[in-house]
Protein backbone atom coordinates (compact mmCIF):
# COMPACT_ATOMS: atom_id res chain seq x y z
CA UNK A 1 0.00 0.00 0.00
CA UNK A 2 1.58 3.16 -1.02
CA UNK A 3 2.15 6.33 1.51
CA UNK A 4 -0.93 9.28 0.93
CA UNK A 5 1.85 11.59 -0.84
CA UNK A 6 1.22 14.52 1.87
CA UNK A 7 1.18 12.45 5.04
CA UNK A 8 4.75 13.01 6.62
CA UNK A 9 4.24 17.08 5.32
CA UNK A 10 3.49 18.30 8.47
CA UNK A 11 6.47 16.08 10.17
CA UNK A 12 9.02 17.55 7.59
CA UNK A 13 7.55 21.15 8.23
CA UNK A 14 7.72 20.88 11.63
CA UNK A 15 11.16 19.16 11.79
CA UNK A 16 12.94 21.72 9.28
CA UNK A 17 11.72 24.54 11.36
CA UNK A 18 13.22 22.76 14.57
CA UNK A 19 16.84 22.16 13.01
CA UNK A 20 17.12 25.55 11.33
CA UNK A 21 16.86 26.81 14.46
CA UNK A 22 18.68 25.06 15.97
CA UNK A 23 21.59 25.20 13.82
CA UNK A 24 20.90 29.03 13.42
CA UNK A 25 21.48 28.95 17.36
CA UNK A 26 24.86 27.46 16.91
CA UNK A 27 26.29 29.47 14.22
CA UNK A 28 25.39 32.13 15.57
CA UNK A 29 26.48 32.21 19.12
CA UNK A 30 28.59 33.88 21.40
CA UNK A 31 31.91 32.70 22.71
CA UNK A 32 32.74 34.34 26.22
CA UNK A 33 36.17 33.96 27.57
CA UNK A 34 36.26 30.84 30.25
CA UNK A 35 36.57 32.49 33.49
CA UNK A 36 37.72 28.97 35.31
CA UNK A 37 40.94 29.00 33.27
CA UNK A 38 43.76 31.71 34.00
CA UNK A 39 47.88 30.78 33.85
CA UNK A 40 48.73 34.08 32.43
CA UNK A 41 49.91 33.53 29.08
CA UNK A 42 46.64 32.53 27.22
CA UNK A 43 42.56 32.74 27.67
CA UNK A 44 40.51 29.70 26.96
CA UNK A 45 36.81 30.02 25.61
CA UNK A 46 34.22 28.72 27.01
CA UNK A 47 32.97 26.95 23.49
CA UNK A 48 35.02 25.03 21.20
CA UNK A 49 34.41 27.53 17.52
CA UNK A 50 34.34 24.32 15.38
CA UNK A 51 32.29 20.98 15.74
CA UNK A 52 30.37 18.51 13.62
CA UNK A 53 27.06 20.19 13.93
CA UNK A 54 28.61 23.38 12.38
CA UNK A 55 28.11 22.00 8.92
CA UNK A 56 25.73 23.42 7.29
CA UNK A 57 22.44 21.54 6.80
CA UNK A 58 22.46 21.36 2.99
CA UNK A 59 26.16 19.63 3.37
CA UNK A 60 24.01 16.27 5.71
CA UNK A 61 20.12 16.39 4.59
CA UNK A 62 18.44 15.79 1.41
CA UNK A 63 15.75 18.68 2.04
CA UNK A 64 13.30 17.40 -0.56
CA UNK A 65 10.13 16.33 0.85
CA UNK A 66 9.27 14.14 -2.09
CA UNK A 67 12.96 11.70 -1.59
CA UNK A 68 13.61 12.74 2.07
CA UNK A 69 9.94 12.88 3.79
CA UNK A 70 11.45 12.21 7.40
CA UNK A 71 14.01 14.84 6.93
CA UNK A 72 16.97 12.23 7.86
CA UNK A 73 20.42 13.13 7.64
CA UNK A 74 21.88 11.26 4.59
CA UNK A 75 25.51 12.25 4.37
CA UNK A 76 26.66 12.64 8.12
CA UNK A 77 29.61 14.79 9.73
CA UNK A 78 31.47 13.00 12.17
CA UNK A 79 33.85 16.01 13.24
CA UNK A 80 35.74 19.55 12.44
CA UNK A 81 39.06 19.74 13.44
CA UNK A 82 42.55 20.37 12.88
CA UNK A 83 42.14 23.98 11.10
CA UNK A 84 44.95 26.22 8.82
CA UNK A 85 43.79 29.74 9.43
CA UNK A 86 44.94 32.87 7.95
CA UNK A 87 43.12 36.71 8.40
CA UNK A 88 40.78 37.29 5.81
CA UNK A 89 39.28 40.21 4.43
CA UNK A 90 38.35 43.49 6.11
CA UNK A 91 40.19 41.85 9.21
CA UNK A 92 37.85 38.64 9.56
CA UNK A 93 39.59 35.12 9.97
CA UNK A 94 39.04 32.15 8.11
CA UNK A 95 40.26 28.57 9.41
CA UNK A 96 40.36 25.63 6.06
CA UNK A 97 39.51 23.02 8.76
CA UNK A 98 39.56 19.15 8.65
CA UNK A 99 35.66 17.31 7.86
CA UNK A 100 35.63 14.19 8.64
CA UNK A 101 32.40 12.47 7.13
CA UNK A 102 30.57 9.65 8.62
CA UNK A 103 31.94 7.77 5.90
CA UNK A 104 35.41 8.16 7.42
CA UNK A 105 36.40 10.24 4.71
CA UNK A 106 38.20 13.98 5.42
CA UNK A 107 37.93 16.60 3.15
CA UNK A 108 39.21 20.53 3.54
CA UNK A 109 36.17 23.55 4.25
CA UNK A 110 36.66 27.30 4.67
CA UNK A 111 34.89 28.52 8.01
CA UNK A 112 34.72 32.31 8.16
CA UNK A 113 34.63 34.55 11.63
CA UNK A 114 34.68 38.27 12.07
CA UNK A 115 36.54 37.76 15.59
CA UNK A 116 38.56 34.57 15.37
CA UNK A 117 36.50 33.56 18.46
CA UNK A 118 32.70 32.94 17.43
CA UNK A 119 30.47 33.06 14.67
CA UNK A 120 32.56 30.79 12.21
CA UNK A 121 30.40 30.16 9.39
CA UNK A 122 30.96 27.27 6.51
CA UNK A 123 31.34 28.65 3.01
CA UNK A 124 28.19 27.24 0.96
CA UNK A 125 30.69 24.30 -0.61
CA UNK A 126 33.46 22.10 0.98
CA UNK A 127 37.28 22.71 -1.12
CA UNK A 128 36.80 20.57 -4.35
CA UNK A 129 40.77 19.89 -4.14
CA UNK A 130 42.00 18.41 -7.23
CA UNK A 131 43.50 14.83 -6.79
CA UNK A 132 47.02 13.89 -7.32
CA UNK A 133 46.80 12.92 -11.29
CA UNK A 134 49.43 10.15 -11.39
CA UNK A 135 48.50 8.77 -8.01
CA UNK A 136 45.04 9.42 -6.20
CA UNK A 137 44.98 9.41 -2.58
CA UNK A 138 42.00 8.11 -0.33
CA UNK A 139 41.87 10.83 2.60
CA UNK A 140 43.40 14.13 2.76
CA UNK A 141 43.74 15.72 6.07
CA UNK A 142 45.25 18.47 8.38
CA UNK A 143 46.33 21.92 5.75
CA UNK A 144 48.82 24.25 6.79
CA UNK A 145 48.10 28.19 5.43
CA UNK A 146 50.72 29.89 3.96
CA UNK A 147 50.79 33.47 2.42
CA UNK A 148 54.16 33.32 0.50
CA UNK A 149 55.86 36.30 -0.82
CA UNK A 150 55.64 34.97 -3.95
CA UNK A 151 51.93 35.68 -4.02
CA UNK A 152 50.12 32.46 -3.63
CA UNK A 153 48.15 31.03 -1.03
CA UNK A 154 49.77 27.09 -0.44
CA UNK A 155 48.16 24.79 1.22
CA UNK A 156 50.10 22.03 2.38
CA UNK A 157 48.61 18.53 3.55
CA UNK A 158 48.67 14.87 4.32
CA UNK A 159 47.84 12.74 1.53
CA UNK A 160 46.87 9.29 2.63
CA UNK A 161 47.47 6.06 0.20
CA UNK A 162 47.25 2.48 1.06
CA UNK A 163 50.41 1.11 1.25
CA UNK A 164 50.79 -0.76 -1.84
CA UNK A 165 53.71 -2.84 0.27
CA UNK A 166 51.02 -4.49 2.82
CA UNK A 167 50.52 -8.13 3.11
CA UNK A 168 47.60 -9.45 1.99
CA UNK A 169 44.63 -9.27 4.15
CA UNK A 170 46.06 -6.14 5.80
CA UNK A 171 43.66 -3.31 5.11
CA UNK A 172 45.20 -0.92 7.74
CA UNK A 173 49.18 -0.13 6.72
CA UNK A 174 49.14 3.38 5.08
CA UNK A 175 51.53 5.87 3.61
CA UNK A 176 51.54 9.74 4.31
CA UNK A 177 52.92 12.05 1.51
CA UNK A 178 52.70 15.90 2.05
CA UNK A 179 50.16 17.23 -0.58
CA UNK A 180 50.29 20.55 -2.03
CA UNK A 181 47.93 22.98 -3.95
CA UNK A 182 47.81 26.72 -4.32
CA UNK A 183 45.53 29.75 -4.43
CA UNK A 184 44.69 33.13 -4.69
CA UNK A 185 41.00 32.82 -3.45
CA UNK A 186 40.78 29.90 -1.25
CA UNK A 187 37.85 28.48 -3.96
CA UNK A 188 39.51 27.39 -6.90
CA UNK A 189 42.66 25.03 -6.06
CA UNK A 190 45.87 24.51 -8.11
CA UNK A 191 47.15 20.58 -7.05
CA UNK A 192 50.59 20.51 -7.61
CA UNK A 193 53.02 17.37 -7.79
CA UNK A 194 53.28 15.71 -3.67
CA UNK A 195 56.67 16.56 -2.00
CA UNK A 196 59.58 14.72 -2.99
CA UNK A 197 62.08 14.20 -0.35
CA UNK A 198 64.30 11.56 0.62
CA UNK A 199 61.93 10.40 3.83
CA UNK A 200 59.81 7.42 2.86
CA UNK A 201 56.73 9.24 4.45
CA UNK A 202 55.59 12.87 5.80
CA UNK A 203 53.70 14.32 7.77
CA UNK A 204 53.21 18.12 9.52
CA UNK A 205 55.40 19.65 6.31
CA UNK A 206 54.65 23.18 6.41
CA UNK A 207 56.14 26.25 4.04
CA UNK A 208 57.77 29.18 5.49
CA UNK A 209 56.53 32.78 4.71
CA UNK A 210 59.61 33.93 2.82
CA UNK A 211 62.46 32.85 0.46
CA UNK A 212 65.22 31.97 2.87
CA UNK A 213 68.37 32.93 0.21
CA UNK A 214 66.09 32.89 -2.56
CA UNK A 215 64.67 29.30 -1.90
CA UNK A 216 61.55 28.19 -0.46
CA UNK A 217 62.02 26.83 3.25
CA UNK A 218 59.83 23.94 4.65
CA UNK A 219 59.59 22.21 8.12
CA UNK A 220 59.72 18.85 7.54
CA UNK A 221 59.03 15.48 10.11
CA UNK A 222 61.20 12.62 8.61
CA UNK A 223 59.35 9.16 9.43
CA UNK A 224 59.80 5.69 8.67
CA UNK A 225 56.62 4.35 8.61
CA UNK A 226 53.04 5.67 8.76
CA UNK A 227 52.75 6.24 12.77
CA UNK A 228 56.27 5.58 13.95
CA UNK A 229 58.91 8.18 13.45
CA UNK A 230 61.49 6.01 13.38
CA UNK A 231 64.87 7.23 12.70
CA UNK A 232 63.43 10.41 12.11
CA UNK A 233 64.76 12.93 14.84
CA UNK A 234 62.05 15.64 14.82
CA UNK A 235 61.12 18.56 13.34
CA UNK A 236 63.06 19.08 10.28
CA UNK A 237 64.24 21.89 7.74
CA UNK A 238 65.09 21.86 3.93
CA UNK A 239 65.11 24.28 1.28
CA UNK A 240 63.48 23.65 -2.53
CA UNK A 241 63.85 25.70 -5.77
CA UNK A 242 60.46 25.70 -6.36
CA UNK A 243 56.75 24.62 -5.17
CA UNK A 244 55.78 23.70 -8.90
CA UNK A 245 57.59 20.49 -8.68
CA UNK A 246 59.01 20.68 -5.18
CA UNK A 247 61.66 18.40 -4.38
CA UNK A 248 64.20 19.32 -0.92
CA UNK A 249 67.16 17.48 -0.61
CA UNK A 250 69.35 16.98 3.30
CA UNK A 251 66.47 17.55 5.83
CA UNK A 252 68.53 19.27 8.97
CA UNK A 253 67.12 18.77 12.43
CA UNK A 254 65.64 22.24 14.20
CA UNK A 255 63.98 20.97 17.04
CA UNK A 256 64.90 17.14 18.38
CA UNK A 257 62.79 14.64 20.01
CA UNK A 258 64.40 13.83 23.48
CA UNK A 259 64.08 11.06 26.27
CA UNK A 260 61.38 11.38 29.19
CA UNK A 261 60.15 14.96 27.43
CA UNK A 262 56.67 16.14 26.07
CA UNK A 263 58.17 14.96 22.27
CA UNK A 264 59.51 11.93 22.79
CA UNK A 265 57.64 9.82 20.64
CA UNK A 266 57.21 12.43 17.66
CA UNK A 267 56.92 15.99 17.03
CA UNK A 268 55.91 18.20 14.22
CA UNK A 269 55.16 22.00 13.18
CA UNK A 270 52.52 23.42 13.04
CA UNK A 271 51.22 26.53 11.51
CA UNK A 272 53.70 28.70 9.71
CA UNK A 273 55.65 30.68 12.55
CA UNK A 274 54.55 33.77 13.03
CA UNK A 275 57.64 36.60 12.21
CA UNK A 276 58.30 38.80 15.49
CA UNK A 277 60.73 41.71 16.22
CA UNK A 278 62.59 38.96 18.38
CA UNK A 279 62.35 35.82 15.99
CA UNK A 280 60.23 33.29 14.12
CA UNK A 281 57.73 32.01 16.81
CA UNK A 282 56.76 28.23 16.39
CA UNK A 283 53.66 26.65 17.84
CA UNK A 284 53.65 23.08 17.19
CA UNK A 285 52.90 19.32 18.74
CA UNK A 286 55.00 16.80 20.44
CA UNK A 287 53.69 13.43 21.55
CA UNK A 288 54.78 11.27 24.62
CA UNK A 289 53.58 8.09 25.35
CA UNK A 290 51.37 6.83 28.56
CA UNK A 291 49.46 4.20 29.67
CA UNK A 292 46.50 5.72 28.18
CA UNK A 293 48.42 5.45 24.61
CA UNK A 294 50.09 8.35 22.98
CA UNK A 295 49.60 12.17 24.33
CA UNK A 296 49.61 15.04 22.17
CA UNK A 297 50.23 18.58 23.07
CA UNK A 298 50.89 21.87 22.19
CA UNK A 299 54.61 23.69 22.55
CA UNK A 300 56.37 26.63 21.55
CA UNK A 301 59.67 27.75 20.69
CA UNK A 302 61.13 30.88 19.30
CA UNK A 303 64.34 31.11 16.32
CA UNK A 304 66.19 33.39 14.66
CA UNK A 305 64.78 36.04 12.05
CA UNK A 306 68.02 35.68 9.96
CA UNK A 307 68.60 32.12 10.27
CA UNK A 308 64.91 30.95 11.01
CA UNK A 309 66.64 26.98 11.36
CA UNK A 310 68.73 28.25 14.48
CA UNK A 311 66.07 27.69 17.78
CA UNK A 312 67.29 30.80 20.16
CA UNK A 313 64.55 30.18 22.95
CA UNK A 314 63.16 26.73 23.80
CA UNK A 315 60.92 27.30 27.13
CA UNK A 316 60.15 23.58 28.51
CA UNK A 317 57.19 21.66 29.10
CA UNK A 318 53.76 22.14 27.13
CA UNK A 319 52.29 25.24 26.40
CA UNK A 320 48.70 23.81 25.55
CA UNK A 321 47.34 20.24 27.21
CA UNK A 322 43.57 19.07 27.27
CA UNK A 323 41.76 19.90 29.74
CA UNK A 324 38.13 18.79 31.06
CA UNK A 325 35.86 17.72 27.81
CA UNK A 326 38.69 18.08 25.54
CA UNK A 327 40.22 14.84 26.95
CA UNK A 328 37.34 13.38 25.43
CA UNK A 329 36.71 12.26 21.74
CA UNK A 330 37.65 10.00 18.73
CA UNK A 331 41.34 9.55 19.75
CA UNK A 332 41.43 10.71 23.83
CA UNK A 333 43.91 12.21 25.53
CA UNK A 334 45.02 15.15 22.48
CA UNK A 335 45.45 18.56 21.41
CA UNK A 336 46.63 19.28 17.81
CA UNK A 337 47.45 22.54 16.14
CA UNK A 338 47.91 23.52 12.10
CA UNK A 339 46.43 26.88 12.52
CA UNK A 340 48.22 30.29 14.30
CA UNK A 341 46.46 33.88 13.28
CA UNK A 342 48.14 37.44 14.22
CA UNK A 343 46.46 40.05 13.80
CA UNK A 344 47.44 43.52 13.17
CA UNK A 345 46.42 44.51 17.12
CA UNK A 346 49.34 42.66 17.93
CA UNK A 347 46.23 39.28 18.90
CA UNK A 348 47.58 36.18 18.42
CA UNK A 349 44.88 33.44 18.01
CA UNK A 350 46.24 29.44 18.14
CA UNK A 351 43.76 27.23 16.93
CA UNK A 352 43.77 23.69 17.83
CA UNK A 353 41.86 20.53 18.28
CA UNK A 354 41.16 18.57 20.64
CA UNK A 355 41.00 14.22 20.56
CA UNK A 356 40.33 14.55 16.98
CA UNK A 357 36.84 15.86 17.42
CA UNK A 358 36.43 19.28 17.63
CA UNK A 359 37.72 22.79 17.16
CA UNK A 360 39.16 25.49 19.87
CA UNK A 361 41.00 28.48 19.85
CA UNK A 362 42.81 30.09 22.46
CA UNK A 363 44.03 34.12 22.66
CA UNK A 364 46.82 35.61 23.40
CA UNK A 365 49.23 38.65 22.24
CA UNK A 366 52.72 38.39 20.21
CA UNK A 367 53.97 40.32 23.34
CA UNK A 368 52.67 37.81 25.67
CA UNK A 369 54.10 34.61 23.53
CA UNK A 370 57.45 36.50 23.64
CA UNK A 371 57.45 36.71 26.88
CA UNK A 372 56.56 33.15 27.67
CA UNK A 373 59.13 31.36 25.45
CA UNK A 374 61.82 33.82 26.07
CA UNK A 375 61.15 33.48 29.99
CA UNK A 376 59.94 30.16 30.76
CA UNK A 377 63.50 27.85 31.58
CA UNK A 378 64.19 25.30 29.53
CA UNK A 379 63.63 21.53 30.29
CA UNK A 380 67.01 20.65 32.70
CA UNK A 381 65.87 16.79 31.43
CA UNK A 382 66.69 15.18 34.65
CA UNK A 383 64.13 15.32 37.53
CA UNK A 384 67.20 16.60 40.16
CA UNK A 385 67.63 19.49 37.91
CA UNK A 386 64.35 20.45 37.62
CA UNK A 387 63.89 20.32 41.30
CA UNK A 388 67.17 22.63 41.53
CA UNK A 389 65.27 24.55 39.29
CA UNK A 390 62.29 24.86 40.87
CA UNK A 391 63.65 25.65 44.27
CA UNK A 392 65.40 28.68 43.15
CA UNK A 393 62.52 30.08 41.72
CA UNK A 394 60.53 29.55 45.04
CA UNK A 395 63.83 30.76 47.13
CA UNK A 396 63.66 34.06 45.09
CA UNK A 397 59.71 34.31 45.54
CA UNK A 398 60.81 34.53 49.41
CA UNK A 399 63.17 36.88 49.05
CA UNK A 400 61.19 39.01 46.93
CA UNK A 401 58.43 38.89 49.19
CA UNK A 402 60.51 39.85 52.45
CA UNK A 403 61.44 42.98 50.55
CA UNK A 404 58.56 43.97 48.93
CA UNK A 405 56.71 43.55 52.89
CA UNK A 406 58.18 46.32 53.42
CA UNK A 407 57.79 48.80 50.65
CA UNK A 408 54.37 47.62 49.68
CA UNK A 409 51.17 49.22 50.07
CA UNK A 410 48.34 47.73 52.60
CA UNK A 411 46.58 45.73 50.12
CA UNK A 412 49.66 44.09 48.60
CA UNK A 413 51.39 43.34 52.12
CA UNK A 414 47.84 41.72 52.29
CA UNK A 415 48.28 39.59 49.54
CA UNK A 416 52.14 39.30 49.92
CA UNK A 417 51.96 37.58 53.34
CA UNK A 418 49.70 34.72 52.76
CA UNK A 419 52.50 33.60 50.00
CA UNK A 420 55.21 34.30 52.51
Amino acid sequence: MKTPKNKFQPLYIKRLGALVKKHEALVGRRNPVDSAWDNGVFERFKFPVLTAAHAPLTWRYDLNPATNPRLMERLGVNAALNAGAMVWKKNRVIVAARVEGADRKSFFAIAESPNGVDRFRFWDHPVRMPENSSDPETNVYDMRLTQHEDGWIYGLFCAERKDPDAPAGDLSSATAQCGIARTKDLVDWERLPDLVSRSPQQRNVVLHPEFVNGKYMLYTRPQDGFISAGSGSGICYAFADSMENCKTGEERTIDCREYHTVKEVKNGAGAPPIKTPAGWLHVVHGVRGCAAGLRYVIYAFLCDLKEPWKPIAQPGGYLIAPVGPECVGDVSNVVFTNGLVAKPNGELLIYYASSDTRLHVARTSVDAMLDYVQNTPADLLRSKLCVDQRCALIDANHAYIKNALRQSTAPARAALAKLG
